[in-house]
């Protein structure tokens, strides 16, 4: 394959595949097959007695490297592999799918159709939401939304640009492990040790571009991003995880709505880090300039890191 189209070509195509396709329901997605991998799994090691702590380890070394070798297998193929590494990295971006989906909800919501947008949105997330009122589904969505930026398109991005789409799938796969099973509950704490530190160590440096990103494009809109530069530091180190809080103090004082609160995971109530501005509900307005905002941030970062790319290969010339 020539490596000129492999690493310029095939990240300017990937992102404008996302962009304008996002991702069809009924096409094949690595990470349907990736979910049902990881469930098959949980069903069998939790008919055993095996050490969860070891298998949830096991688990994610086995199926990264898995990932990296069956994406390189097929990048590597003469004449055709340059087709794989764009849908391979076209799979991995998110950008597209994400603000689709959440406008979807948001229009569900101006439509007064609550029962339908608690459906949709816990699509997205991991919590309970049959008895979401409109304020908490908007606040959730806002959340998810600012979160995933970075989770779902930022951060693969990075790996992308950084080492190739295999690598990104390796990213991929231990983010969507992260997502199943790192939870600190009774039955996940212990399987989904492994993935839970690794993404905190995989995630780190794109959460923090995630956030400066998010008020470059905000000041660029036209935001003010006064209290955003003030706050929104001291406001991500507040949330348990090491990266979620960047991408999402950041959009919650651009755009001027709180983060965070009591929220419902697997029937029981947890209180969250208050972020942002306290009281400030996400109204219709700020949640459509969120969604501006995020896909601008995501655009905005895909052109800069091409350019570097473009950059740093020019520099070695």
């Amino acid at each position: 394959m020539d490596s000129f189209a492999l690493v310029f070509g095939v990240p300017i195509v990937a992102v404008i595949l996302d962009s304008i396709l996002g991702d069809p329901q009924h096409f094949p997605h690595p990470v349907r097959l990736i979910g049902k991998t990881l469930n098959m799994i949980e069903s069998m090691v939790f008919k055993t007695n095996i050490n969860l702590h070891a298998a949830g380890w096991c688990t994610m070394i086995i199926l990264s490297l898995a990932a990296w070798a069956i994406v390189q297998l097929f990048i590597s193929i003469p004449y055709i592999g340059l087709l794989f590494a764009i849908y391979f990295a076209y799979a991995g971006l998110a950008l597209g799918c994400l603000v689709k989906e959440c406008q979807h909800v948001v229009n569900l919501l101006d439509n007064g159709n609550i029962t339908t947008a608690r459906t949709s949105i816990g699509m997205l997330c991991s919590r309970d939401t049959k008895t979401m009122d409109e304020d908490n589904i908007r606040r959730t969505l806002a959340e998810t939304l600012s979160e995933n930026l970075n989770d779902g398109f930022i951060a693969p991005l990075f790996y992308l640009i950084l080492l190739g789409p295999a690598w990104l799938w390796v990213y991929k796969t231990v983010s969507t492990m992260d997502s199943m099973w790192g939870y600190k509950t009774d039955r996940y704490r212990d399987l989904g040790y492994a993935a839970a530190k690794t993404d905190d160590i995989l995630a780190y440096i794109p959460a923090r571009l995630s956030g400066v990103a998010l008020m470059l494009t905000g000041k660029w809109m036209g935001l003010d991003i006064t209290a955003c530069q003030k706050n929104y530091a001291n406001d991500a180190t507040k949330m348990e995880s090491p990266n979620a809080g960047w991408p999402m103090a950041a959009a919650a004082w651009i755009v001027g709505g709180q983060m965070g609160g009591k929220t419902i995971y697997f029937g029981k109530v947890k209180s969250k880090p208050i972020l942002g501005p306290i009281g400030k509900v996400w109204t219709q307005k700020r949640l459509n300039t969120l969604l501006t905002l995020c896909q601008k941030t995501g655009l905005g970062v895909a052109g800069v890191f091409i350019l570097c790319l473009v950059g740093s290969s020019v520099i070695r010339l």
